[in-house]
């Protein structure tokens, strides 16, 4: 398999990222922006400061207005946007080859993962999805990161892993693609409520015990998607969940703060807060555990503070007040 050229679709501050850990790790990268004028201001400042202010790009790093076919493809557009991104590419130029999948979310309306959405409009992609403990601006910079790729066929995944990896960007390769999916996107909602938890000052005991029920729920919808738990305890699992619901960084525990601070969600939108995908992902994950039958207290919580229907004081209430059960 062929892998030496990298078209990152997507010009945030993630896409911005891969596209260098890729530069770094030998590739000839494609940062396929908007339009040809964002793409031309780029390559001339050697800087995509709209997205990661001050820091230079590689130069094996090259960005383009449209998206004509490369190796590899690595999507890093917010999980809403997939599916309307990829009906504007020709889905030949995606047959046969590897498509990496980096948005962690579910699909509103169609309670989609990524790599669903991906082979409902480009059946013959390859699927891969990336997911695990990362902040842009690190990866971005060359700081030490781990994530983990999952793909179906276990050689092609190193192989691509192999590809992807640079001296400071590790992609470790993993067959779980649903638990990964279902991972990424899950650790997003219960970063919220940490976010909550923290902005409503209710104490670093109430954020631990979040994060270790969340974690057991996060098993139970990934075992009842058909997925593994043994994915939880690596990179894409525990490594993501606790990074997310621990950070300031996060993009989602920052908006849970507001939250907990007693800020509805519109207007924290309206204020120009960073776009926080388990805002979106949040309801479809509650219809989505509903629909496979399994109880998932937490994200129903967060699903109602989102949604405004009640305060994480008076949820953390709730939760605290569920019958007692053994723990295993």
């Amino acid at each position: 398999m062929q892998l030496e050229t990298v078209s990152v679709i997507g010009g945030g501050a993630w896409g911005t990222a891969l596209a260098q850990a890729s530069a770094m790790a030998g590739r000839a990268v494609t940062l396929v922006l908007r339009n040809e004028a964002q793409a031309q201001a780029v390559n001339s400042s050697r800087r995509n400061d709209a997205a990661l202010p001050g820091q230079e790009l590689h130069p094996e790093l090259e960005a383009a207005g449209a998206f004509t076919g490369t190796d590899i493809v690595i999507l890093a557009v917010p999980a809403q946007a997939t599916r309307t991104l990829l009906s504007t590419i020709d889905p030949n130029l995606l047959a046969g080859r590897p498509v990496v999948l980096s948005a962690k979310g579910l699909e509103t309306g169609t309670l989609a993962r990524q790599s669903e959405v991906l082979l409902a409009m480009a059946p013959d992609a390859i699927p891969y999805v990336l997911s695990g403990p990362s902040f842009a601006a690190d990866v971005a910079a060359g700081r030490p990161t781990a994530v983990t790729l999952a793909g179906d066929d276990a050689n092609s995944t190193s192989e691509l892993a192999a590809a992807l990896a640079g001296p400071t960007f590790r992609p470790y390769a993993a067959d779980d693609r649903i638990g990964v999916e279902i991972a990424g996107a899950l650790k997003n909602v219960y970063a919220l409520a940490c976010g909550a938890v923290d902005g409503a000052q209710l104490g670093a005991s109430a954020r631990a015990a979040l994060i270790a029920r969340g974690y057991a729920e996060m098993a139970r919808m990934v075992t009842a998607m058909g997925g593994s738990a043994h994915t939880l305890t690596g990179l894409a699992g525990l490594g993501d969940l606790t990074l997310t619901c621990t950070s300031t960084q996060s993009r989602n525990y920052q908006f849970g703060m507001a939250l907990g601070a007693g800020r509805p969600t519109a207007e924290i939108l309206q204020s120009g807060a960073k776009l926080a995908e388990g805002v979106a992902t949040a309801p479809v994950a509650a219809a989505l555990a509903r629909s496979f039958g399994v109880d998932a207290p937490l994200i129903d919580a967060v699903d109602a503070v989102v949604a405004g229907q009640s305060d994480i004081a008076t949820i953390v209430a709730g939760l605290m007040s569920r019958p007692l059960k053994r723990e295993h």
